[in-house]
């Protein structure tokens, strides 16, 4: 382990510790469902930390209306992304040759993580923001006025820079890998040129936002743009344990591409075939004589 991540642990330890008063409440551990809607009553002003910035601590989830869930070009005309001839080219290899590698436990990075359909929590501090996700993943954005390496090493989520514009947490990712990524769950590409600058606010207690400004000149002819809100979980709702790679019998028999996209832009299957009954009960086999 270099001393780069050996610090990011100690970091996180602390954030844990921090949180683990307010994260023990009965049935906490008990997700009420993976999205949420909006409140029926009116938001109470976003809490703030003791220095004055908004505290986005949290359990999120993702909003009912946020469709299609999983698209990064969600918020472009037609879904379709500017893609270079590089970025098709990519595209056609994810598609055609590249299983979907947060099903083989790969991490999704960002700015996948923001499309994803999945809850998440936030542990705020005065000097790092961590991110927590459903698969166990983390990230550890610090925000105590350093700047970007020489030279970083590249990385699922990149190297990531986070500072306080007034009330909006700006994050800034650079070195990403380039490989065994896709930007999002319809197997779009992202090249190491990616550059993902997000600003996190927190206008009410009950919702959480971003706003996502995406760049890879290698992939994609311009910048382009990602927004998202999610809403708060229940009081004590926490994430769980979860372990991808145990006992993970469907790798060996998943194909490449991200399966059929349809006309909203979401991904899946529509008029699935009805399942087969389960087979009934079996009967033991005498011994033999």
């Amino acid at each position: 382990m270099n001393v780069k991540s050996l610090h990011g642990n100690i970091a996180l330890l602390g954030l844990f510790a921090a949180a683990a008063a307010c994260a023990q409440v009965p049935g906490g551990n008990e997700y009420q469902g993976l999205t949420s809607s909006e409140p029926k009553v009116p938001s109470k002003p976003a809490p703030r930390t003791a220095d004055g910035h908004p505290d986005l601590t949290g359990f999120w989830q993702g909003d009912r209306k946020t469709k299609p869930v999983g698209n990064i070009g969600k918020d472009l005309p037609g879904f379709k992304l500017p893609l270079t001839a590089d970025g098709t080219a990519a595209l056609q290899y994810n598609l055609m040759q590249t299983i979907d590698p947060e099903s083989l436990c790969i991490i999704g990075g960002t700015p996948r993580h923001n499309a994803s359909g999945l809850p998440f929590m936030v542990l705020q501090t005065p000097k790092y923001v961590a991110f927590l996700y459903f698969y166990s993943y983390y990230r550890l954005i610090p925000t105590d006025g350093r700047k970007h390496s020489e030279d970083p090493d590249p990385s699922f989520f990149g190297e990531e820079i986070g500072h306080w514009e007034g009330d909006v947490l700006v994050i800034d990712s650079i070195a990403f890998k380039g490989e065994k990524v896709w930007i999002d769950e319809n197997a779009n590409p992202h090249s190491d040129a990616l550059h993902v600058v997000e600003r996190w606010t927190r206008p009410d207690a009950d919702h959480i936002h971003v706003e996502t400004l995406i760049e890879d000149p290698k992939f994609y002819t311009k910048p382009f743009n990602y927004q998202r809100t999610w809403l708060a979980g229940k009081p004590g709702q926490v994430l769980a344990e979860y372990s991808c790679s145990e006992n993970n019998v469907d790798r060996d028999h998943l194909g490449p591409g991200p399966g059929p996209i349809r006309p909203d832009g979401s991904r899946g299957y529509d008029d699935l075939a009805p399942l087969p009954p389960p087979p009934g009960p079996t009967k033991p086999v005498p011994p033999k004589k």
